[in-house]
């Protein structure tokens, strides 16, 4: 006799005792699922808009765009640019933004219009860091040229131009407690303090390694510089004297940047980990780990969104998980209420039907969250579990109206991008279906080209696309054909029906084709 069915009881293992549970570690795993995009090329700056509701501007290729805080998806995109763009920054107010470039010049726009409203020239190399004094009249720029140069904004023209440098200047900072103060860091191992009432710098620090990224508390007493895989920290009260040098990371240290109300410094690497330091004891309290090299990163003022750009061209946005309402247990239900379980419906009551709220779709829920990426697994796992692919064809119609196929394809493993290949192999014979799934799959041919020949099971996945296709092109190519005899079968039968019947052929005779053979 078979033994019983006995449930699996899941074996809870206890937490490990040398891993401490502190409050940052429980802050930051309190982030959400990172949503990642695919851009255009390396996402080099990202800059918070100081204004709510805290747009943030990513700056990659030959474009800036702005992202909006509550969708994750493009508001605005600033493409005037001919060539590669960098240092996308929003003023104090969040009206205005300034970008350089490889041009060598300095762009002024208008946030709400898009439009350009100046242009500064007189570099003579590719701008790397453009940003606004507090001032809010007046914007500084650091070039390849090895020059710091400040504009004024009213009359598009430049008031000073800096020297002192001796490689390119790659990032800088202007101070927020002084409107005459900018910090910059360069390639040739210093990082200089610039004040704009006269025309040489007033502190220069030896870093030791090409800068890449500097930063300054509020206050104007302290700041960092990030490179190599150090960062040093400089006490600007006390002529500059290094108070600390941190080195976790173990690769070059491309950003910094504030967080949980300037308590927090958080530091991003090319070794793929974002690492965050306490600023009382300079010591790591937390680590992140990201899917690439990251360049970029910025913490938005109200420390909700973590954005990290990186070389691979990925955008990875976090939002701080919303806190989940309490539920009363004093409410009068049946659950808590005994009356509601024992009373017995009377002929004289008066009957109130609810309608019942509408059961949303997997899919849609996540559409409703702009989770785009989740709403297509979860319309592929439905069109794999049901016979009809419909509802999975409709979803990619509905991410292609929205402009976010892309962000739904991109970033995908190798086994989720077979599941979509395969997909695509078993309905794409289906007329109605064609036009839909021969342009996702361009789309995926174009994302993970460089792949194709790295990646087994996605290069079988491939081929047996290609051989479906080939084939339906043969079908194809056949049906033309037979449609080609059908017709002339038809043509001929309509010719004879047309002829009368009372019509006779001439028949000619053996000696009348003799003589025609003569001739």
């Amino acid at each position: 006799m078979a033994a019983p069915f006995k449930k699996t009881s899941a074996r809870h293992l206890q937490p490990r005792v040398d891993v401490k549970v502190t409050p940052d570690t429980l802050y930051w795993k309190n982030l959400d699922v990172p949503v990642t995009k695919k851009e255009y090329g390396a996402i080099t700056d990202i800059d918070f808009c100081p204004t709510a509701p805290h747009y943030f501007a990513v700056t990659n290729s030959t474009r800036v765009q702005v992202y909006s805080p509550t969708s994750l998806q493009i508001h605005k995109t600033i493409s005037r640019f001919k060539e590669v763009a960098y240092s996308g920054s929003f003023r104090s107010d969040g009206k205005l933004l300034v970008a350089g470039g490889d041009e060598g010049s300095v762009r002024l726009f208008d946030v709400d219009s898009k439009s350009l409203l100046r242009l500064f020239k007189g570099h003579s190399g590719a701008i790397h860091v453009t940003k606004f004094l507090t001032d809010k009249t007046r914007i500084f720029s650091g070039s390849d040229d090895n020059s710091v140069s400040v504009w004024d904004i009213p009359s598009e023209s430049q008031l000073l131009s800096y020297r002192e440098h001796q490689d390119y200047v790659r990032c800088g900072i202007a101070s927020a407690s002084s409107t005459d103060l900018i910090l910059t860091g360069s390639y040739d191992h210093t990082v200089k303090l610039f004040d704009t009432r006269i025309n040489d710098s007033v502190m220069t620090f030896q870093h030791g390694h090409p800068v890449e990224s500097v930063l300054m508390f509020p206050n104007g007493g302290i700041c960092l510089s990030a490179g190599g895989n150090y960062i040093k920290v400089w006490d600007l009260l006390q002529g500059g004297r290094l108070l600390s040098t941190l080195c976790h990371h173990h690769k070059t240290v491309t950003s910094l940047a504030f967080c949980n109300n300037f308590t927090r410094i958080l530091s991003g690497s090319v070794d793929r980990h974002i690492k965050i330091f306490d600023i009382s004891t300079y010591k790591v309290v937390h680590t992140l780990d990201l899917p690439g090299t990251v360049l970029s990163a910025a913490v938005s003022p109200d420390d909700d969104i973590l954005v990290v750009g990186m070389a691979e061209g990925l955008l990875s946005i976090q939002k701080r998980k919303t806190p989940k309402e309490p539920t009363s247990k004093n409410k009068q239900t049946s659950r808590y209420n005994a009356t509601g379980k024992t009373y017995q419906p009377q002929k004289t009551d008066f009957i109130v039907h609810h309608k019942r709220k509408e059961q949303l779709e997997r899919y849609d829920k996540y559409f409703k969250k702009f989770e785009f990426t989740k709403a297509l697994d979860a319309a592929m796992k439905k069109g794999v579990s049901m016979p009809s692919p419909e509802v999975t064809v409709r979803v990619l119609q509905e991410l292609m109206k929205k402009g976010a196929i892309k962000a739904a394809l991109a970033c995908r493993s190798d086994l989720s991008v077979g599941y979509i290949i395969q997909f695509i192999k078993r309905n794409i014979s289906k007329p109605s279906f064609q036009p839909v799934l021969l342009d996702v799959a361009d789309l995926l041919l174009d994302l993970y080209a460089e792949q194709v020949g790295q990646s087994p099971v996605m290069d079988c996945q491939l081929t047996e696309l290609r051989e479906t296709v080939e084939q339906e092109v043969n079908y194809m190519t056949e049906l033309s054909e037979v449609m080609g005899m059908l017709d002339t079968v038809f043509a001929s039968a309509a010719m004879k029906t047309s002829t009368p019947s009372s019509e006779t052929v001439p028949v000619m005779t053996p000696s009348a084709v003799a003589q025609a053979a003569d001739i």
